[in-house]
């Protein structure tokens, strides 16, 4: 394989070969990472592939100034500390409402209002969403489809399906932090 900088100018130049052999140099490897901060093969391997899509969708701007390397695993470990932010954030607002549904309420109203003002938000901009974008997001994050079975039931390639995923979470992680920056 070529020197890194011959490596990435050619996939910036849209060479494919060169983009799959990076791919398949350093998929696994970055999954088993990836997975060994998340505790999730799965999460890992979806880290790993948007890492990827995102990689070749905008390799005409990314300014790669150091090792391919480091940058992918950067990334992913970046990726994956979200990841498990999220998660945290999800596990909190389970237990939230399993108390809630147990004890009838939240026993403090603030946190009720938030958690009410939160679902809301997530509601309202999911709404404002094209309904293919709805609809794909739904499958995958509430009824827990995988990306391929969604394509498949929605006649659609896991490419576009991935591209739907990636532009609701980008709307809704932008709606959230302006939401919470003016708490």
């Amino acid at each position: 394989m070529p020197n890194e900088p011959t490596i990435w100018s050619k996939v910036r130049e849209g060479d494919i070969k060169t983009f799959e052999a990076l791919f398949r140099q350093y998929y696994m490897p970055l999954c088993w990472y990836a997975a060994s901060i998340t505790d999730c093969a799965q999460a890992g391997e979806e880290i790993v592939e948007e890492l990827f899509y995102v990689l070749w969708k905008d390799r005409e701007k990314l300014q790669i100034s150091h090792s391919i390397k480091s940058y992918l695993y950067r990334a992913v470990r970046n990726e994956a500390l979200q990841y498990c932010e999220h998660r945290e954030v999800r596990e909190r607002y389970a237990f939230t409402a399993d108390t809630k549904s147990e004890w009838g309420s939240l026993a403090d109203p603030q946190q009720e209002m938030e958690y009410k003002e939160l679902q809301n938000l997530i509601r309202h901009t999911l709404g404002q969403m094209p309904l293919r974008r709805q609809q794909i997001f739904r499958m995958h994050r509430m009824q827990g489809m995988k990306y391929t079975d969604i394509a498949t039931v929605l006649s659609l390639s896991v490419k576009t399906v991935e591209a739907e995923m990636t532009k609701a979470l980008r709307t809704l992680r932008k709606e959230i932090d302006n939401y919470t920056r003016t708490r």
